[in-house]
């Protein structure tokens, strides 16, 4: 990865009468515009998100999408769905002056990069996509009913005993209770262990509790948990079912890469390879590693194949 770098234009953008959400630009104010977008949905950018890209080359931009990290109202779930993401990135790239851009997501990231692209393919240059979640009911399932318990057991038990036993058939729903309610102490509680679930399966070698703990302490896990529940537990993603494969095929112009951890299972890999048999052209390239980004041979991978997208859109 490249050497930490700071923004060089912040600042807040005005989508709705409800919402306004954090923007950055970092590197080369006059490089290739690259877009990075997000997982969880919910769990904001930070600083090593800037540390995938060329600083000489990109002009990178990143942003919390709503109710995540620094945008406003935090947590805040009307008015947010995957369609008013989408109508966001265009007003931040119109505000910004940009007509192409690259696009670069993981997990819920590589989602939305996917959605916005079918929606506004002229727009898009180019896609570097990592851990492939196309908002599917089995992927959203494989997640909450419990299948990940076989791989992480610890992390599924923890996760389940928060619920009361006449609940035990549908943990996800009781936790998307607790997380809506007015009660700020239950939403925070609630919202730690949802998300420290899924942070307990994002790596091949699984993290100790107390580097998992520091890393909760680290990041927006409110947001995350809240987005997530609202987002992919209750509205599936705001997507018909199959709706990314089914009209995918029209991004088969795009150059795209898919980088895919072979023992992700937070989203494995056969959404992955179903995307990339669609999408006509595009490359595939499965990795020994879990999900997260920082999995060194998805980190290698991430870093090596945008330095190559460069060369396919900059020319």
């Amino acid at each position: 990865m490249f050497p930490e770098i700071q923004p060089y234009n912040t600042g807040m953008l005005k989508v709705c009468p409800r919402h306004e959400i954090y923007f950055e630009e970092c590197g080369n104010p006059n490089g290739y515009p690259i877009l990075f977008l997000h997982g969880g949905p919910g769990a904001g950018c930070d600083a090593k998100d800037r540390r995938y890209f060329d600083p000489a080359k990109w002009r990178i931009i990143l942003f919390d999408q709503r109710g995540s990290g620094r945008s406003k109202p935090f947590g805040e779930t009307k008015e947010n769905s995957t369609w008013a993401l989408c109508a966001d990135i265009r007003k931040l790239l119109e505000h910004l002056g940009i007509t192409r851009v690259v696009l670069f997501g993981g997990s819920w990231g590589s989602t939305l990069a996917l959605v916005f692209a079918v929606q506004e393919t002229q727009m898009v240059s180019g896609m570097v996509l990592r851990g492939i979640f196309l908002g599917e009911e089995e992927e959203i399932k494989n997640l909450w009913n419990g299948s990940t318990g076989h791989y992480f057991p610890e992390a599924w038990i923890r996760f389940a005993s928060m619920v009361p036993p006449k609940h035990r058939r549908s943990p996800a729903e009781y936790y998307y209770e607790q997380l809506m309610s007015k009660d700020a102490t239950i939403r925070k509680k609630f919202a730690y262990e949802w998300s420290r679930y899924e942070m307990a399966l994002l790596h091949l070698e699984p993290e100790p509790d107390e580097e998992i703990d520091k890393e909760m302490a680290e990041f927006s896990f409110e947001s995350m948990a809240i987005m997530e529940a609202h987002y992919l537990y209750k509205n599936q993603a705001f997507l018909e079912n199959k709706y990314i494969i089914k009209n995918a095929n029209c991004l088969s112009n795009i150059p795209t890469t898919i980088i895919q951890g072979r023992y992700d299972v937070v989203c494995p890999p056969v959404s992955a390879y179903r995307l990339a048999k669609v999408i006509k052209g595009s490359e595939l390239h499965i990795v020994i590693a879990g999900h997260s980004s920082s999995d060194p041979e998805i980190r290698k991978k991430l870093v090596s194949q945008t330095e190559a997208m460069y060369e396919k859109v900059a020319k």
